[in-house]
């Protein structure tokens, strides 16, 4: 935990929390927080700044806080997934998170196994812890917007072109293409297929809504190597 994300109810006064969870026990137990030491904080989806230690109970801790750091810059990328299988999106989550995506768009794919949709790690509970952790290994406080596409057709043809709004589209697929550009300072929007990519059709589709076929490379990953390393492409 790099960061102390806070939430509204946290607040007692207009300058001090008191936290009695998860927070709190790390504050204990791990960094072993004694009064007046001072940590990093955050509002979720605010500002961030710097919280110093007041009380220390059993089972909570009060902290003065002042938050006056901007969050960091958001990734240049808006990132469209295949849903991968459960437990690979929680480790995706984080990763979207600790990149600093602003959006991304769970979609449909002709090898998504239909079993994937009825996961628990789709709540919106459980997307938010995820989210959360990531965003706390990163020292940032913006949720990234999570969106669920659950018909790839219909997500295509009347939603494809709006969300990206004007950016380059561009679908990482293997085969003899280009190599997936390096710009950190041009948003555009990826396409990720799923385990064993996208069909035919699907890759047919998206070229003639105006996506453009990439490489990754010539080896083949998997989705969540896949993911890391079309967002490291664009790191400044």
């Amino acid at each position: 935990m790099n960061i102390v994300l806070l939430k509204e109810p946290d607040w007692i006064d207009a300058r001090s929390v008191r936290l009695d969870d998860h927070r709190a026990e790390h504050l204990a137990r791990i960094l072993k927080v004694t009064l007046g030491q001072t940590v990093r904080v955050g509002l979720i989806n605010g500002d961030r700044g710097i919280g110093r230690i007041t009380a220390v109970g059993n089972d909570t801790i009060t902290l003065d806080v002042d938050l006056t750091d901007a969050p960091p810059p958001r990734h240049p990328t808006q990132l469209v997934l295949a849903l991968p299988r459960p437990k690979m999106l929680r480790r995706i989550l984080r990763t979207v998170a600790e990149f600093g995506v602003s959006e991304l768009h769970l979609i449909h794919s002709y090898r998504v196994e239909k079993s994937f949709w009825q996961s628990p790690y789709l709540d919106q509970d459980k997307v938010e812890v995820a989210l959360i952790q990531g965003l706390e290994r990163a020292g940032d406080t913006l949720l990234p917007k999570v969106i669920q596409h659950r018909r790839f057709k219909p997500f295509m043809e009347d939603h494809l072109n709006t969300i990206a709004d004007g950016r380059d589209i561009l679908i990482a697929h293997p085969g003899h293409h280009d190599v997936f550009p390096s710009d950190a300072t041009t948003s555009k929007t990826v396409l990720i297929g799923p385990e064993g990519g996208f069909i035919d059709y699907e890759v047919d589709l998206a070229r003639k809504l105006g996506a453009i076929p990439v490489s990754l490379g010539h080896r083949i990953f998997s989705v969540d190597t896949a993911v890391c390393t079309a967002l490291a492409r664009d790191l400044t």
